[in-house]
Order: structure tokens, then sequence, then C-alpha cells
């Protein structure tokens, strides 16, 4: 699918724009599933203002959606309408420690976070080593693994609101709950974060991360092409019990599968479409909603148009 152009408009609308605006630009290498269509437009903005400047700019009418690493996500086969923004740069990867505190940009990976608290001797973060995903991603869905959560050391996050409004949010701003941040701030896109951490002991922290790897390693299928954990644990239980309960292990749809290592790991074997992925996925939520009578509920993000029309 072939969006229309408005890289043209936009720059006209904008004309002091620095960073890079791409029309029509494949977003599958851009996602761990290798799978989806193209953003209508792309823009990867030079840094905080140039992002504001450009979304004050924008017209309404226009979607804004924003990726990450894209490794919790689905973009599907007809691509993104609007514009896509995807931050980098040094001005988003940025890593700074001043005592007990650690900011880091959005755009920067989680396992980066946790290493830098580690060379630091600054404890607590170290979760960040099991997390696939970048901070921007941590601070939207309160990323959590190993035992932590981001609610549980961050202090303040930075971001841009649709209208290009700079804000600075506190902890009680964000109204973190499992796996979610507060539904106000949908609009907000997130350019950097505040943590908290505690004076430790470099060894022993840099200890439990090589026990996080361990343990990833053991258990995920990380050197496939996969999003991550598919479904959020309900309450009280965990989702890969009830799918393997449901008899999924291993469940094929087209080219993509229920991992056979941990079962709320979907894969793409290789050819898999995004329909194929998410198609998958809403089998297995159909086995187990009628073998368990629980309806699981996707933690991986799913953006874009069904299919190319």
């Amino acid at each position: 699918m072939t969006f229309p152009d408005l890289s043209a408009a936009i720059r006209a609308a904008a004309p002091d724009l620095r960073g890079r605006l791409l029309a029509n630009q494949d977003l599958s290498a851009l996602t761990w599933f290798r799978v989806g269509g193209p953003a209508q437009l792309l823009f990867t903005p030079a840094d905080e203002e140039d992002l504001a400047y450009l979304l004050a700019r924008l017209p309404e009418e226009i979607p804004v959606t924003v990726i990450g690493l894209g490794s919790n996500l689905i973009v599907r086969d007809g691509g993104i309408p609007g514009l896509v923004i995807r931050l980098g740069g040094k001005a988003f990867a940025g890593i700074e420690v001043d005592g007990g505190r650690l900011r880091a940009g959005a755009a920067v990976p989680d396992v980066k976070v946790a290493r830098a608290a580690a060379d630091a001797a600054l404890d607590g973060l170290a979760f960040f080593r099991g997390i696939p995903g970048c901070i921007g991603g941590a601070l939207r869905m309160n990323a959590g693994a190993h035992g932590g959560e981001t609610t549980d050391v961050l202090v303040e996050a930075r971001g841009v609101r649709r209208g290009g409004e700079s804000v600075t949010l506190s902890h009680a701003d964000m109204g973190f709950s499992y796996r979610k941040s507060a539904e106000s701030l949908a609009d907000v896109i997130f350019t950097s974060a505040l943590f908290q951490g505690r004076p430790g002991d470099r060894a022993a922290i840099q200890a439990e991360m090589d026990r996080v790897t361990a343990a990833r390693e053991a258990a995920q299928p990380i050197k496939e092409r996969t999003g991550g954990s598919t479904f959020k644990n309900p309450e009280g239980g965990k989702a890969w019990q009830l799918i393997d309960a449901a008899g999924c292990r291993g469940l094929r749809v087209g080219g993509a599968q229920v991992s056979e290592m941990h079962c709320n790991f979907l894969i793409n074997t290789g050819g898999a479409t995004a329909a194929d992925v998410e198609g998958l996925g809403e089998e297995v939520r159909r086995r187990v909603r009628e073998h368990s009578g629980v309806e699981l509920h996707w933690e991986i993000k799913r953006l874009g148009i069904a299919r190319a029309s």
C-alpha cells in the first residue's frame, strides 16, 4: 500500500523543521517481528524543540503515532496513516548519572540504563536488563520484569503533548498501574525520564544483571523474531500457563508460531505477515477463553491498517 505523500505540505507548514521526514517509509525493518507496512510519514526529530515545533504546526486531522525500538509492536500490513514519530540520535539517547539519580532519553534501550546504573554502583535499576524495549515504552506501559517495575524507580518524566506543549510529569502524574500509565497522557510523547536508585555494590548489581540475563536466555526465545510477552498476566494467574493448558504451545498460523520454549511468546518463523501474527494471537485468545473462561488481553501493541486496500 502507498499513501498520499504529505511531506511537501508538512514542510511548507513547518519550514524550519530540522529533523528527517520521509514519506511511505517501510516499518517492517524497525520492528522485532519484521512484519508490517509503511508509515505515511516517518519523522525523526532533531531534538525535543524540533519535535514540539512540528507538533505545534501539524494539522489536527493528521493522526500521530509513536514507535520506539519496535520490540513490543505489531505494525499491521496496511501500514500506519498520518505521522509516525521515532525518536533517535543523541538528543534522545543520552544517559546522565548524578548521585543516586539517573536521567535517560526516551530512545535509550532499557538494557543500557541497567548497565549505566551498574557501572555507577547504583542499585534498583537492574530489572531493566530484562525488558526488551526503550525508556519511552517503559514509561508508557509501566514496563517491568524480574520483580521490578518502572513505577518503583521513576521520579519524573518529560514529554511533548500533541499540540506542541512541553511538560514535566511527576510520578503521581503518570498514574501508573499494571502495564499502563494514565489515559490522560495518551497524547504525550515522552522524551526523557529521571530515575532514583540507591547506593549499591557494583559486583552485586552486575551479578543480579547476569542472573536476569541467564533467566531470559534459558526461558525465552530471545534470538527469534518476536515481540516479547504477548499477553498480560490475568489477575492471580500466568498467561503462559493458560495458553499451554489450552493446547496452544507450538500452534501456527501461516508463518507465525506460538513459541515452544515459552508459549506467551509469538514468533515469526520466516515469511509471516502481520495478519499471521495477530491472527495467531486472536486464535490463542479464543482457545484460552473457550478452555478456561479467562479473557487474555494483549500486552503487545497493534497499530495501523489491518490489510492493504
